[in-house]
């Protein structure tokens, strides 16, 4: 029986991300008229859109370079993998109610409980895969460490989520926030694999 190797889940990883960008893009409506009045009728769907896209292709980049530190596909990363990819093909629903609604307080809420659902499931990846690698350390966990990041995140999310009792825009903010978070590039693991690969084509 042949091990499902990090290529593969990689390769339907991204299927499965190409799908949920397709879902929410087709949910944008074509405003019902030729008047300004008429574009700013799409003006939740889009910003909805937007912040979702953004957020799917931060997990698009940085799944990417997750998976190159694959050293063995275990069960654990297996199941952690589709964790992430359930709670991600959820962001087409949760973002079609916001945008319907403009951004009402308790879509905005169920949208942060996606994110902060899906926040957690990429950490759960990344200890998942540390706890694969054969060795005492593995290439991963020397580019990330606890990954402050990716904890940070949670947490703010998690506080997103309890200011949508007082500001439904302020929750926004803070999705936003954390988005630019990650915009911002993280060079510990681009390094890290570089490096990896450097010394496995000297050893060769």
């Amino acid at each position: 029986m042949r091990a499902v190797t990090a290529n593969r889940m990689e390769a339907f990883s991204d299927g499965v991300l190409a799908v949920v960008i397709t879902i929410m893009v087709l949910e944008l409506k074509v405003p019902s008229g030729p008047t300004g009045a008429d574009l700013r009728t799409l003006a939740p769907g889009l910003l909805s859109y937007v912040l979702s896209f953004v957020n799917v292709g931060i997990y698009w980049n940085n799944h990417h370079h997750l998976l190159k530190t694959v050293e063995r596909v275990s069960g654990a990363v297996l199941w952690a993998n589709l964790n992430l990819l359930f709670w991600l093909s959820l962001l087409p629903v949760s973002t079609n109610w916001m945008a319907k609604n403009s951004f009402a307080t308790l879509p905005v809420a169920v949208y942060g409980i996606v994110l902060l659902a899906a926040g957690a499931s990429y950490y759960v990846l990344s200890r998942s895969i540390i706890a694969a690698a054969p060795g005492d350390e593995s290439l991963l966990e020397s580019a990330i460490g606890r990954d402050p990041k990716g904890v940070a995140s949670v947490v703010l999310y998690a506080v997103g989520i309890a200011l949508c009792a007082v500001s439904r825009w302020a929750a926004v903010a803070v999705y936003v926030v954390v988005a630019v978070m990650w915009l911002v590039p993280d060079r510990r693991l681009a390094a890290t694999i570089e490096h990896a690969v450097s010394d496995e084509a000297a050893d060769g």
